[in-house]
Protein backbone atom coordinates (compact mmCIF):
# COMPACT_ATOMS: atom_id res chain seq x y z
CA UNK A 1 0.00 0.00 0.00
CA UNK A 2 1.70 3.46 -1.36
CA UNK A 3 1.84 6.44 0.97
CA UNK A 4 0.93 9.75 0.22
CA UNK A 5 3.91 12.49 1.20
CA UNK A 6 1.52 14.05 3.90
CA UNK A 7 1.04 10.48 5.63
CA UNK A 8 4.56 9.56 5.22
CA UNK A 9 5.65 12.79 7.02
CA UNK A 10 2.93 11.95 9.56
CA UNK A 11 3.99 8.56 9.92
CA UNK A 12 7.63 9.37 10.55
CA UNK A 13 6.90 12.77 13.12
CA UNK A 14 4.78 9.66 15.11
CA UNK A 15 7.64 7.61 15.09
CA UNK A 16 10.19 9.86 15.82
CA UNK A 17 7.89 11.41 19.05
CA UNK A 18 7.62 7.60 20.12
CA UNK A 19 11.36 7.36 20.19
CA UNK A 20 12.68 10.40 21.40
CA UNK A 21 13.42 10.81 25.02
CA UNK A 22 13.85 13.84 26.57
CA UNK A 23 16.66 13.91 28.39
CA UNK A 24 17.01 15.29 31.87
CA UNK A 25 19.58 17.54 33.30
CA UNK A 26 21.97 15.43 36.19
CA UNK A 27 21.36 17.37 39.28
CA UNK A 28 24.06 19.60 40.67
CA UNK A 29 25.24 19.61 44.56
CA UNK A 30 26.92 22.97 45.58
CA UNK A 31 28.82 23.65 48.74
CA UNK A 32 26.58 26.16 49.40
CA UNK A 33 23.67 23.38 49.50
CA UNK A 34 21.96 23.81 53.28
CA UNK A 35 22.44 20.92 55.31
CA UNK A 36 25.84 19.95 53.95
CA UNK A 37 28.85 21.05 56.00
CA UNK A 38 31.71 21.98 53.86
CA UNK A 39 33.77 18.83 55.77
CA UNK A 40 31.05 16.56 55.21
CA UNK A 41 30.04 17.55 51.55
CA UNK A 42 30.36 14.05 49.32
CA UNK A 43 32.71 15.56 46.42
CA UNK A 44 35.76 16.57 48.95
CA UNK A 45 38.61 14.30 49.77
CA UNK A 46 38.84 12.77 53.24
CA UNK A 47 40.92 15.47 55.69
CA UNK A 48 43.62 13.28 57.20
CA UNK A 49 44.67 13.23 61.09
CA UNK A 50 48.74 13.44 61.24
CA UNK A 51 49.77 11.18 63.55
CA UNK A 52 52.64 11.82 66.20
CA UNK A 53 55.12 9.29 66.01
CA UNK A 54 55.22 7.21 69.61
CA UNK A 55 58.23 6.33 70.76
CA UNK A 56 58.77 2.71 71.45
CA UNK A 57 56.33 1.67 69.64
CA UNK A 58 56.38 -0.13 65.82
CA UNK A 59 54.98 2.92 63.24
CA UNK A 60 53.21 0.33 60.94
CA UNK A 61 51.06 -0.60 64.45
CA UNK A 62 50.59 3.19 64.87
CA UNK A 63 49.44 3.68 61.00
CA UNK A 64 47.22 0.16 60.98
CA UNK A 65 46.18 -0.59 64.40
CA UNK A 66 43.50 -3.08 63.38
CA UNK A 67 46.38 -5.10 60.89
CA UNK A 68 47.20 -8.42 62.69
CA UNK A 69 51.20 -9.53 61.31
CA UNK A 70 51.37 -13.05 60.86
CA UNK A 71 55.14 -14.46 60.06
CA UNK A 72 55.28 -15.84 56.80
CA UNK A 73 56.64 -19.43 57.85
CA UNK A 74 53.37 -19.54 59.77
CA UNK A 75 51.10 -18.63 56.80
CA UNK A 76 53.07 -21.61 55.15
CA UNK A 77 53.08 -23.99 57.10
CA UNK A 78 49.22 -23.16 57.73
CA UNK A 79 48.52 -22.95 54.25
CA UNK A 80 50.12 -26.47 53.70
CA UNK A 81 48.33 -28.58 56.26
CA UNK A 82 45.24 -27.46 54.83
CA UNK A 83 45.89 -28.74 51.84
CA UNK A 84 47.28 -31.73 51.89
CA UNK A 85 46.82 -33.82 48.54
CA UNK A 86 47.43 -37.71 48.54
CA UNK A 87 48.76 -39.97 45.50
CA UNK A 88 46.01 -42.83 44.30
CA UNK A 89 47.79 -45.90 44.22
CA UNK A 90 47.16 -48.89 46.32
CA UNK A 91 49.21 -51.80 47.18
CA UNK A 92 47.22 -54.32 48.40
CA UNK A 93 43.90 -55.35 51.13
CA UNK A 94 45.00 -51.47 52.81
CA UNK A 95 44.11 -50.05 49.53
CA UNK A 96 40.18 -50.95 50.08
CA UNK A 97 39.93 -49.06 53.01
CA UNK A 98 42.08 -46.30 52.16
CA UNK A 99 39.56 -45.73 48.76
CA UNK A 100 36.44 -45.90 51.46
CA UNK A 101 38.11 -42.82 53.54
CA UNK A 102 38.05 -40.95 50.02
CA UNK A 103 34.06 -41.74 49.24
CA UNK A 104 31.54 -38.86 50.86
CA UNK A 105 30.63 -41.39 54.26
CA UNK A 106 34.08 -39.91 55.51
CA UNK A 107 34.16 -36.49 53.28
CA UNK A 108 38.05 -36.44 53.53
CA UNK A 109 37.60 -32.71 51.78
CA UNK A 110 36.79 -31.02 55.17
CA UNK A 111 40.47 -31.56 56.21
CA UNK A 112 41.74 -29.66 52.58
CA UNK A 113 42.89 -33.31 51.37
CA UNK A 114 42.06 -33.66 47.84
CA UNK A 115 43.46 -36.94 46.22
CA UNK A 116 44.95 -36.88 42.61
CA UNK A 117 46.16 -39.11 40.39
CA UNK A 118 49.69 -37.72 39.50
CA UNK A 119 53.29 -37.50 42.08
CA UNK A 120 53.52 -34.04 39.60
CA UNK A 121 50.82 -32.49 41.75
CA UNK A 122 50.72 -34.37 45.35
CA UNK A 123 52.50 -34.19 48.47
CA UNK A 124 51.30 -36.68 50.63
CA UNK A 125 51.90 -40.60 49.42
CA UNK A 126 50.11 -43.36 51.50
CA UNK A 127 51.62 -46.69 51.27
CA UNK A 128 48.90 -48.58 51.81
CA UNK A 129 49.80 -52.40 51.46
CA UNK A 130 52.59 -54.89 51.36
CA UNK A 131 55.67 -53.82 49.72
CA UNK A 132 57.70 -56.32 47.56
CA UNK A 133 61.09 -55.66 46.71
CA UNK A 134 60.30 -55.39 43.00
CA UNK A 135 57.92 -53.06 43.80
CA UNK A 136 59.99 -51.11 46.03
CA UNK A 137 61.74 -49.28 42.54
CA UNK A 138 59.04 -48.12 41.86
CA UNK A 139 57.52 -46.68 44.91
CA UNK A 140 61.06 -44.79 45.11
CA UNK A 141 60.59 -43.32 41.76
CA UNK A 142 56.77 -42.17 42.58
CA UNK A 143 58.30 -40.26 45.21
CA UNK A 144 61.16 -38.12 43.69
CA UNK A 145 58.39 -37.39 41.37
CA UNK A 146 56.72 -35.47 44.09
CA UNK A 147 57.46 -32.09 44.76
CA UNK A 148 58.89 -30.73 47.88
CA UNK A 149 57.25 -30.46 50.83
CA UNK A 150 56.03 -34.21 50.68
CA UNK A 151 54.61 -36.24 53.43
CA UNK A 152 54.60 -40.14 53.76
CA UNK A 153 51.98 -42.17 55.25
CA UNK A 154 52.30 -45.77 56.04
CA UNK A 155 49.19 -47.69 56.07
CA UNK A 156 49.18 -50.92 57.59
CA UNK A 157 51.23 -53.91 59.01
CA UNK A 158 52.80 -54.69 55.85
CA UNK A 159 54.02 -51.45 54.60
CA UNK A 160 55.23 -51.11 58.38
CA UNK A 161 57.18 -54.23 59.00
CA UNK A 162 56.18 -56.26 56.73
CA UNK A 163 52.93 -58.03 58.47
CA UNK A 164 52.33 -61.30 58.09
CA UNK A 165 54.81 -61.44 55.87
CA UNK A 166 58.31 -61.17 58.04
CA UNK A 167 59.41 -64.47 56.66
CA UNK A 168 59.23 -63.73 53.46
CA UNK A 169 62.30 -63.17 51.34
CA UNK A 170 60.79 -61.01 48.44
CA UNK A 171 58.89 -58.81 50.80
CA UNK A 172 60.45 -55.12 52.14
CA UNK A 173 60.54 -55.42 55.69
CA UNK A 174 58.87 -51.77 55.94
CA UNK A 175 58.66 -49.17 53.10
CA UNK A 176 60.81 -46.94 55.29
CA UNK A 177 63.95 -48.78 53.77
CA UNK A 178 63.02 -46.76 50.49
CA UNK A 179 61.23 -43.79 51.64
CA UNK A 180 61.18 -41.93 54.86
CA UNK A 181 58.44 -42.27 56.81
CA UNK A 182 56.05 -39.63 58.83
CA UNK A 183 53.03 -41.36 60.14
CA UNK A 184 52.74 -45.37 61.11
CA UNK A 185 48.92 -46.31 60.88
CA UNK A 186 48.54 -49.33 62.59
CA UNK A 187 46.41 -52.18 61.92
CA UNK A 188 45.74 -55.13 59.56
CA UNK A 189 43.94 -53.13 57.52
CA UNK A 190 43.42 -49.94 59.69
CA UNK A 191 40.29 -48.25 59.73
CA UNK A 192 39.18 -45.01 58.09
CA UNK A 193 38.82 -43.52 60.53
CA UNK A 194 42.76 -44.74 61.53
CA UNK A 195 43.67 -42.80 58.19
CA UNK A 196 41.66 -40.09 59.10
CA UNK A 197 43.78 -39.65 62.47
CA UNK A 198 46.61 -39.96 60.28
CA UNK A 199 45.99 -36.99 58.45
CA UNK A 200 44.85 -34.59 61.84
CA UNK A 201 48.86 -36.08 62.99
CA UNK A 202 50.31 -34.88 59.81
CA UNK A 203 48.62 -31.59 60.50
CA UNK A 204 50.13 -31.10 63.74
CA UNK A 205 53.60 -32.51 62.94
CA UNK A 206 53.79 -30.12 60.12
CA UNK A 207 52.79 -27.10 62.55
CA UNK A 208 55.69 -28.42 64.99
CA UNK A 209 58.49 -28.86 62.12
CA UNK A 210 57.87 -24.84 61.18
CA UNK A 211 58.19 -24.13 64.80
CA UNK A 212 61.49 -25.90 65.21
CA UNK A 213 62.51 -24.72 62.68
CA UNK A 214 62.03 -20.91 63.56
CA UNK A 215 64.32 -21.72 66.43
Amino acid sequence: MALTPTENTAVSATTETDVTTPSVPAPVISPDSPGIAPSEHPLEAPRLTPITPQPGKALYRQLLPGIMQVPADLLLAASRKSSLWPMTFGLACCAIEMIATYMAHYDLDRFGSVPWPSPRQSDVMIVAGTVTKKMAPAVRRLYEQMPNPKWVISMGACATNGGPYTRYDRVLQGVDKVVPVDVYVPGCPPRPEALLDSFLVLQEQIMEDRKAAGK
